[in-house]
């Protein structure tokens, strides 16, 4: 195996900080990061220093060729979230846990009038709720409650499990949940930084939608008050959607497959808000006529003859039918908050829970991890799109952090050998490693390994075992 540059023979171990990018899981960016430095030099030293302690301690060839370099991550950061991903590189990792009980800063954008069940822009709408008298005013007003030590119930969405289920199974299930204890945190900062007017932002709420028991399920699982659902159910019967949606109405017999007719830019557009299912169904109203009325009306309209030509009257210009015309829903508001939080608060749950504070419903459509420790966003943290750029991009700043890590905690770099100082060196750990092993064995007066079974009640004489074995006498018990 080729020696590393004598300039990089430094077994470089610690902590870094990279800026994880939206929609990859942080498992995948430590895969990412693996595949990386498996490449470098900067990590050769460590990779070579590894196989050499393998090889001694006698692990199988395959895994020492597979060998990649041993990370992990200082706390889940969700799939949709972006910012500050805490990783350990070797024994670093090792001093995780210290960055999962330290406090954080995040920053988030919560859109109001819709719940999903993943409390996020990314799940099913279970519910809508009237959002137009939420204004600045009142989101300051109701973040007051949220601050300092608080009691906060996780999303069901979270790790935690109830019985050795996850909670969500209990709805899919229809069984009824069991009752989750909410959780001490505490919110050190909170601040409303923006506030976002309906039609001044692009945060929408998800397409998908829940329905049937489905929705009722989540609804329970939320908490979504009944009050709320009332109120948003009246307000929707009210613009105009007065027939009850059921299979029933729906159905049309020999219809076969109707094509759809695509609206006009005239056409209305379809409001947000849901049906209520306990709106009665409005019946048609069918316009009767009898012979003599049909015959009057074409009478009416019947003009006398000129020059042999019968000429007939204009029809009084009638007023168009009163429909009822469902106006184009105004976007919702959305508010961008930032908060600094103890460990195992969970942000999409402040989100939820603001919106029904607001008398409402609200979810998280955006989620910045902007600090974790001592580690920030746009100070000592490494771009993950350094990555594609070239190890002479991101090699420096990794170095860098993990050389600052390494002198804080009191460590020294370990320089490996060359590979002919290392040969020789291998003989003797070796020799010694087969000493100390027949000095465990049967044969060298301890013990050795115990080969119990039904019929293998013997010690192995030496370390091949085989013929070679001694059967234990069984009256030494």
């Amino acid at each position: 195996m080729a020696t590393p540059p004598k300039d990089s023979r430094k077994v470089l171990e610690g902590i870094f900080a990279i800026n994880k990018p939206q929609w990859a899981s942080s498992a995948g960016v430590l895969r990412d990061l693996q595949d990386h430095f498996g490449k470098s030099s900067l990590f050769k030293p460590w990779l070579e220093a590894t196989r050499r302690d393998m090889t001694i301690s006698g692990s199988k060839p395959k895994l020492i060729d597979r060998l990649k370099v041993k990370l992990g991550h200082g706390g889940t950061l969700d799939p949709m979230a972006t910012g500050v991903l805490i990783v350990g590189v070797g024994k670093g990792t090792k001093c995780l846990q210290r960055f999962l009980e330290c406090t954080k800063t995040y920053e988030c954008v919560v859109l109001f009038g819709a719940a999903t069940d993943s409390y996020d822009a990314v799940g099913k709408v279970v519910s809508k709720a009237p959002y137009e008298h939420v204004t600045k005013e009142l989101v300051e007003e109701k973040l007051a409650q949220f601050r300092g030590k608080i009691l906060q119930k996780p999303s069901i969405f979270s790790a935690l499990k109830v019985d050795g289920k996850k909670m969500y199974e209990y709805a899919r299930e229809g069984k009824d949940i069991p009752e989750v204890a909410a959780r001490p945190v505490e919110v050190l900062e909170m601040e409303l930084v923006e506030w976002l007017e309906p039609d001044t932002h692009d945060f929408t709420w998800p397409k998908e939608e829940a329905d049937g028991a489905e929705r009722e399920g989540a609804e329970k699982l939320l908490g979504i008050r009944k009050e709320d659902a009332d109120v948003h159910a009246l307000t929707a019967a009210k613009r105009g959607r007065k027939r009850s949606r059921t299979p029933e109405n729906d159905h049309v017999e020999n219809a076969g497959e109707q094509p759809k007719r695509p609206r006009t830019d005239s056409e209305p557009a379809m409001s947000g808000a849901l049906p209520s299912e306990d709106t009665p169904a409005e019946p048609a109203v069918d316009e009767v006529k009898d012979d003599a009325t049909e015959g009057r009306a074409k009478d009416s309209l019947k003009g006398t003859e000129v020059n042999g030509v019968e000429q007939t009257k204009e029809a009084p210009n009638k007023a168009p039918p009163v429909t009822d015309i469902d106006p184009v829903q105004p976007q919702p508001p959305a508010a961008r908050l930032r908060m600094t939080v103890t460990s195992g608060f969970y942000v999409r749950s402040l989100c939820h829970d603001l919106g029904l504070a607001c008398s409402s419903l609200g979810l998280m459509s955006s989620l910045i991890r902007s600090r974790q420790g001592d580690y920030t966003l746009d100070k000592n943290v490494v771009n993950f799109t350094d990555l594609e750029k070239g190890p002479e991009v991101w090699e420096p700043e990794v170095q860098s952090q993990l050389e600052t890590f390494m002198r804080q905690e009191g460590w020294e770099a370990e320089e490996i050998e060359d590979e002919e100082t290392w040969q020789s060196k291998k003989k003797d750990l070796l020799a010694n490693k087969k000493g100390n092993d027949r000095d465990r064995s049967y044969q060298g007066g301890g013990k050795g390994k115990w080969k119990g079974g039904r019929n293998n009640n013997y010690y192995s004489k030496n370390m091949k075992g085989g013929r070679d074995n001694h059967k234990r006498d069984r009256r030494d018990d």
